[in-house]
């Protein structure tokens, strides 16, 4: 851990280790604004426009790994993450510690907790409630990628019919979502969405994914991003615990937690794991998952 500065934000602090390296921003967050490989390309989106903004009344996209709270909606979800954050450092930990949102009298944290010797980061996000009566919400944490990959998002175990009646899986759409949008790809066991530069129109999809990983393919490399599901809890947006979009800018990376009834003082938390792998043969449908993305994932 060492303080530095990067691309316009004098305080930030870089995490590293022989294999891997993220950028949090101190001036603004809590907020990563790089992942990757030392020395290598950032995994991550980076608005241009935005990039050493800092102290703006309204909320800004500066691109990079975020903290929300869902459902999303007006203004509530867009509170300004524009001013200087708090650096907690304590055994093997680094903890980013917002002021508390002035328009939701919610605070946020995320602790970072870099591995020693592997590519492997474990995020703790942490939502606190400030104000005196209880809010509703579900902690929602978003990685805006870099654009030119493709999202990788596992469905549950297929079976036959008539063995299997029952619906075994959920999956959302939104007024704008397009199912004929050659960015699909719709497998049997996987569902592909890709990053094009050249789309008029965004996409998003929402899924109950038991399986508790998604990946993003980019460059050669290979992003995976771990994370719970809790069986018969009530999660947002008709039961997703992740949802992916996209523009002709960047692609989205996001998980939910459940959606709780958080009582004043009281925290919930939400855990991501990260991972990066090099040299990954971009998969195109399910047998290339099957080859070149699980066995990273054991």
């Amino acid at each position: 851990m060492k303080r530095i500065a990067y691309k316009g934000w004098k305080n930030c602090v870089l995490l590293a280790n022989k294999k891997i390296e993220l950028v949090v921003t101190g001036d603004v967050g809590p907020r990563v604004i790089r992942f990757g490989f030392p020395g290598g390309a950032n995994e991550f989106f980076e608005d241009q426009k935005s990039l050493g903004r800092k102290g703006a009344k309204k909320w800004v996209f500066y691109g990079g790994h975020r903290l929300w709270h869902a459902p999303e909606t007006e203004p509530r979800t867009y509170a300004p993450d524009n001013d200087p954050v708090e650096f907690v450092k304590s055994a093997g930990c680094v903890r980013s510690v917002q002021p508390v949102e002035k328009t939701t009298g919610i605070e946020k944290q995320i602790d970072f907790r870099l591995d020693a010797r592997k590519p492997l980061v474990r995020l703790t996000h942490r939502l606190i409630n400030r104000n005196l009566w209880a809010v509703e919400l579900a902690p929602w944490s978003i990685s805006v990628m870099a654009p030119g990959g493709r999202c990788i998002i596992p469905l549950p175990p297929r079976g036959p019919h008539p063995t299997n009646l029952p619906p075994k899986s959920i999956l959302s759409t939104w007024a704008y979502t397009d199912m004929s949008d050659p960015r699909w790809t719709w497998g049997r066991r996987y569902i592909h969405l890709r990053q094009d530069p050249n789309a008029a129109e965004p996409q998003k999809i929402g899924a109950a994914v038991h399986d508790g990983w998604a990946a993003y393919a980019n460059h050669g490399n290979l992003f995976v991003k771990r994370f719970a599901w809790v069986p018969n809890a009530r999660y947002p947006d008709f039961g997703c615990n992740f949802e992916t979009f996209t523009n002709r800018a960047m692609l989205e990376v996001e998980t939910l937690g459940p959606t709780v009834l958080l009582e004043p003082g009281n925290a919930v938390e939400h855990v991501e794991e990260w991972s990066l792998f090099a040299e990954v043969p971009e998969p195109y449908n399910d047998a290339d998952v099957e080859k070149f993305v699980l066995p990273r994932l054991k």
